[in-house]
């Protein structure tokens, strides 16, 4: 085992992060299993083992600070494996910057995001480092790439500082109103606040007795953070799933006797439908669905073929990403969001920019007419959720612009109300963000990829609701007179220029697309002629 780089105790120190955590649980539960992956198993103490070596790897193989103090940034573009954990809990440990990256990205969206974040430092797979080699010219900053977290066991230049507090510990890459990837930039006191505002719901939801499936992919805020920083968090046992398979882990989930059940909208229609289910999820004490709606027919199969009652959580990777869930009210109620986390202050505010509802209280119209607060009626009207509390972002990457205002509120820009016992429901987003498997597409970068095809005069892309996915892409394309063009060749062309859960699933080629007086595309006539369930691929003719 590694000498230890010199770290000072978690419990003592004024910036605690989550590699302080693991520190915790070496000390508290040294022969107790982190993580199960595979035939695998890792015990605290080793993982404190490995963290160590790599943040002294990691610190040798990063250039020194940018000019104006922010540290190198670490980019990890690794499936659900111990080298993911590790790489990112030693760039924490070292005092670096996390970039957890999808491995799926095509090399376009990758030269992006590594130039967009200045990355130093890449450990990806060979998939990745193939594409990135292809576009290293572009990548200046770029100084070393790995195949797994570099190690030293030897002690090597002098230690960074230890950082933790409101510095920035990772930029998680999420598409925004530009339609460009954009890097949110999440401190290790936004981590760690939304683990103790979780941490406050009774009953508890996550003990270092849990095991905690991690089948979620882990460059992803929700599987990142609510659950292998759950897991660090509280010194619990994690189950890395990089192969779900056909089960969506089922197997393993009663093979390790998971306590707590963590997914996507996708893996419970899954596991409801498994012959195994009952008897595989057994051991299972809490089921947790989020990054995207769940349908409550399906939540309903779930429940009737385990037993298991599925609570819902909302949030957004600027958020750390949870905000809310039916855990706090104790009851899933179908259909809702459930109420906001300890911690968490959130509004409802109208198109005035009046607040329709604040902190679980209607608040009532200031006519003076009105007799008083009783006359209000239950429930509100919807009105965009607007957020206040230490697990939020402070902006996006570089320069903090998008972040939380002056006072520390942040509108999400979804659309919620509340009803009379003051459990939330979603309505809708104000933007057109689609959500496929919780991942976010903008329509806008789809459609400057279909542009980007000369066949291809004018293209709109829009969600439509998906029996597994919760959403897929439709687009509907205007092609190019005399140019014979067919939805294959688009598809091929979308899947050579993105990730694959942004590429769409069904193309319709049409005489013109419907425009409003100005110009814009009026994508609700779209919507209204659009089939509910697009799974095939059509060319519309």
């Amino acid at each position: 085992m590694p000498d230890s780089i010199t770290v000072q105790d978690a419990s003592e120190s004024p910036a605690p992060n989550l590699a302080d955590q693991v520190r915790r649980a070496a000390l508290d539960s040294a022969d107790r299993p982190a993580l199960h992956w595979r035939e695998q198993t890792v015990s605290w103490s080793e993982l404190d083992a490995a963290v160590d070596a790599a943040a002294r790897g990691l610190s040798a193989a990063a250039p020194p600070a940018d000019p104006g103090g922010t540290p190198p940034r670490v980019a990890i573009a690794l499936p659900n494996t111990p080298d993911f954990v590790i790489a990112w809990l030693g760039a924490l440990r070292a005092g670096l910057v996390t970039v957890p990256v999808n491995p799926g990205l095509t090399a376009p969206e990758l030269r992006h995001v590594l130039a967009d974040s200045g990355a130093s430092v890449l450990i990806a797979t060979d998939h990745v480092r193939g594409l990135v080699a292809d576009v290293a010219a572009e990548l200046p900053a770029l100084a070393s790439v790995h195949g797994t977290p570099p190690t030293a066991e030897a002690p090597g230049p002098a230690p960074r500082p230890q950082r933790g507090g409101a510095d920035l510990a990772v930029l998680l890459y999420t598409s925004g109103t530009e339609g460009r990837p954009k890097g949110a930039m999440l401190s290790h006191q936004a981590l760690l606040a939304n683990h103790e505002q979780v941490a406050a719901i009774e009953p508890p939801v996550v003990g270092p007795n849990d095991t905690v499936l991690l089948a979620l992919p882990l460059f992803h805020a929700y599987g990142l953070n609510s659950g292998l920083g759950a897991v660090v968090h509280h010194g619990a046992t994690g189950v890395l799933l990089d192969e779900p398979g056909p089960t969506a882990g089922l197997d393993e989930v009663a093979r390790h006797r998971v306590s707590v059940l963590v997914g996507v909208p996708s893996m419970f229609l899954t596991w409801a439908g498994a012959a195994t289910a009952r008897a595989a999820t057994a051991s299972v004490r809490v089921a947790v669905c989020g990054a995207a709606p769940l349908e409550p027919a399906v939540a309903a199969r779930f429940t009737e073929a385990t037993g298991h009652q599925v609570h819902i959580g909302y949030g957004l990777t600027e958020t750390a990403p949870v905000l809310t869930s039916t855990l706090v009210g104790g009851v899933a109620k179908p259909g809702s969001i459930g109420r906001p986390l300890p911690g968490v202050r959130l509004r409802l505010v109208g198109a005035d920019g009046a607040d329709l509802w604040r902190d679980g209280l209607a608040v009532p119209d200031d006519d003076p007419d009105e007799l008083d607060i009783s006359d209000v009626a239950p429930g509100t009207d919807p009105g965009q959720i607007v957020v206040s509390g230490r697990n939020l972002f402070t902006g996006y990457w570089p320069d903090g612009r998008g972040g939380p205002d002056a006072e520390g509120w942040w509108a999400t820009g979804d659309i919620a109300y509340a009803d009379e016992d003051g459990d939330l429901f979603l309505v809708d987003r104000l933007g057109e963000l689609i959500l496929v498997n919780g991942f976010n597409v903008y329509p806008h970068e789809v459609e400057l990829v279909l542009a980007g095809h000369p066949g291809v005069v004018e293209s709109a892309v829009l969600g439509v609701p998906h029996p597994r996915t919760g959403e897929t892409v439709r687009a509907y394309v205007v092609p190019v007179q005399g140019r014979p063009v067919t939805s294959e060749e688009l598809l091929a062309h979308c899947a050579r220029n993105l990730a694959r859960f942004k590429c769409p699933t069904a193309v319709e080629f049409v005489d013109a697309l419907p425009h409003s007086a100005i110009g814009k595309v009026r994508k609700t006539q779209l919507r209204s002629a659009t089939p509910t369930d697009s799974t095939e691929v059509t060319d519309g003719q």
